[in-house]
């Protein structure tokens, strides 16, 4: 049986991140906390909506009640004129279902939002109802609950589940979920335990060894 593949969403499968720091930066300075997008990049990505509060209002004066109302609001109108999936994302899945490999997709971002982006970037069929969010769990990452969680609810072990992340709240929650971790960017290169690729293409060999490895693990 093949491992299990736990898709990060945002920046692995569709090419979000730009568009949400761009809005997070602009609503943020417009309320006294002035980001810039890459700023926000740095800070934010792979950490659900209550941790960027948390870090946010540490030390500062709460945002304003509906300000994540409004920025999702914002945020879900650029996504649906802007959004498109990761390069070379589309051709990995097709070669993933060609080669019946089970995946899933374990995002920080809302259920909402993932019904939006991958119906828009024509991801969703890939994946069903196989889709679990920080939402669904008490802690997200970097903590393993959600990678875990998606595990369990799909039948598998954490050791024969590969989970393919962008963030470093992501892979470090793989990590401490006790599963292989495909690390898609070359940020990840301090990560010894994690496979780093830079492109997408890259992928099904990096899977094809990881798959060996844990084969040839058990039979021992």
């Amino acid at each position: 049986m093949k491992p299990l593949l736990i898709f990060d969403c945002d920046g692995v499968l569709v090419d979000s991140e730009s568009i949400a720091s761009a809005a997070f930066a602009e609503h943020l300075t417009q309320a006294g906390y002035p980001h810039t997008p890459q700023q926000c990049m740095e800070r934010f990505t792979g950490l659900s909506l209550q941790s960027c509060k948390s870090l946010i209002e540490t030390g500062q004066a709460p945002l304003p009640e509906d300000f994540f109302l409004r920025l999702q609001q914002d945020t879900f109108d650029r996504f649906a004129r802007e959004l498109e999936p990761v390069p070379g994302v589309v051709e990995v899945l097709e070669w993933l279902q060609e080669q019946h490999w089970p995946c899933c997709v374990a995002s920080s971002g809302s259920h909402e939002k993932m019904a939006l982006t991958l119906e828009k970037s024509g991801l969703l069929k890939y994946f069903g109802d196989r889709i679990f969010s920080a939402s669904d769990v008490q802690h997200g990452k970097p903590a393993p609950d959600l990678f875990l969680y998606a595990a369990r609810a799909q039948q598998y072990s954490p050791s024969h589940c590969i989970v393919i992340e962008d963030s470093s709240p992501g892979v470090l929650a793989a990590l401490a979920a006790g599963m292989q971790v495909c690390a898609f960017g070359e940020k990840h290169a301090t990560f010894a335990d994690a496979s780093v690729f830079a492109c997408m293409s890259e992928l099904p060999a990096i899977l094809d060894a990881i798959q060996d490895r844990i084969f040839h693990r058990q039979e021992h």
